[in-house]
């Protein structure tokens, strides 16, 4: 794994308040790439004009003067609409000021739809946005009902009431939050919409804990700090924990793998209490889409014109840009591909990956479930296979990506993982 580019123990201090910091800095990036690309078309032109005779000298006099008025052009207009969000910037840091002394009293936690945009704007510029200071750039940390768990004894007691031995992280994927796991689910069957915390503490004694974090930025990064945060809240937790289990949809399955082996890198205690980490719908070779969007962006910036546009695409998160490879890397022979994060020895891995067909018996049917897998993650990608270790992988037909996060199929997987765990446990 690489070095973190974003330090988990760095705590900038908010330059800024909200939205409008970065409305302004994608404004102005947005209008000098419009820019660009005008001045490229223009110069196309002018550079043909330039080479007919009797035509060259009026071109080059017309040339100097559309540049020296779409310059001013483009630049009133992405001055004073820097200017106008700039000062609708302090307008908001204004009254988040006056409004600081009643947040005491005030339920302060923002609704479902704001934060559900907030987690969106994380996961395509994240990395910019912690880069930035920006105080919308999430903080990761464990919350119940919207809000952070402080990571003490008797907060832990008061957020879950009686904690269990045994407990069981959820780790969202990207661009969404803990909410993402309490999502409807399309199929009801005997939980009667249940999602798999409540069914997890009600049938196994599970202590369900839910994880929001900054899903911009690099996989690296998220899967230190999550050591970290595990490492403290197993340290304040009120009863000597027996059993850890992670569970991580899509991306979150990464930052979950990577947090186990970054943690028996480290030699961190938490580890020993990991006993299984399960990964649904985790692109572990990669995400076709960021493939793609990878070539996207090649091919733009292989024309004048286009480049500009290339430089809007480049501008997607770190995370993203990840999920190219997954959690493999190229070996120094670039002819195969190695484990960026192996299994750690003593901690069962389970995979299982969706297949937006339903029935795959037909060969073509079959095809068509690896091409399209659930929808974002391959079959291959998510059920990745060679993995060394305590590893078991599971395709479940009919059902997309986003259903993975609460659907009573997946359910009865995930409690039969478990369920064979502990027999396993149990003393002869």
């Amino acid at each position: 794994m690489t070095a973190p580019k974003h330090p988990p123990s760095r705590k900038p201090r908010p330059r800024a308040t909200g939205y409008f910091p970065a409305l302004k800095t994608g404004f102005e990036q947005g209008t000098l790439r419009v820019h660009e690309m005008h001045r490229a078309i223009a110069d196309k032109s002018f550079r043909v004009l330039r080479n007919i005779p009797g035509v060259a000298g009026p071109a080059a006099v017309v040339e100097e003067a559309h540049h020296a008025i779409t310059d001013g052009v483009y630049g009133a207009v992405r001055h004073t609409g820097a200017a106008l969000l700039a000062a609708a910037g302090l307008i908001e840091e204004r009254r988040a000021a006056q409004a600081e002394p009643q947040s005491a009293t005030a339920n302060t936690t923002p609704s479902t739809r704001a934060q559900a945009v907030r987690a969106a704007v994380n996961g395509v510029v994240g990395d910019f946005l912690a880069d930035s200071a920006n105080p919308l750039a999430i903080e990761m940390g464990f919350y119940v009902a919207g809000e952070r768990l402080e990571l003490t004894r008797d907060s832990i007691v008061a957020a879950v009431g009686e904690p269990s031995d045994r407990v069981c992280v959820f780790i969202h994927g990207l661009a969404c939050d803990e909410t993402s796991w309490k999502r409807k689910p399309q199929q009801q069957g005997d939980a009667g919409g249940r999602h798999y915390g409540k069914r997890l503490r009600a049938e196994f004694g599970y202590t369900p804990l839910y994880l929001r974090y900054n899903t911009g930025l690099p996989i690296a990064d998220n899967a230190v700090a999550l050591a970290q945060q595990l490492g403290l809240l197993l340290d304040a937790y009120p009863t000597p924990p027996r059993e850890l289990v992670l569970i991580g949809h899509s991306l979150g399955g990464l930052v979950a793998r990577s947090a186990c082996h970054h943690a028996s890198g480290a030699k961190l205690s938490w580890l020993r209490h990991t006993t299984m980490v399960i990964c649904l719908g985790s692109p572990n070779l990669g995400a076709p889409m960021e493939k793609l969007g990878y070539l996207a962006t090649a091919a733009l910036h292989l024309f004048d014109v286009t480049a500009p546009l290339g430089k809007i695409a480049d501008a997607r998160s770190a995370a993203i840009k990840d999920l190219r490879h997954g959690l493999r890397r190229r070996s120094h022979t670039d002819e195969q591909d190695a484990a960026a994060a192996p299994p750690v020895p003593g901690v069962a891995y389970r995979f299982l990956a969706a297949n937006l067909v339903k029935d795959s018996a037909r060969p073509l049917a079959r095809m068509a479930g690896h091409v399209l897998g659930d929808g974002m993650v391959t079959l291959g990608s998510a059920a990745v296979a060679g993995l060394p270790g305590d590893v078991e992988t599971a395709t479940i037909g009919g059902i997309g990506h986003l259903q993975l996060l609460n659907d009573p199929r997946v359910y009865e997987y995930i409690s039969g993982w478990l369920t064979a765990a502990q027999r396993g446990a149990e003393p002869a």
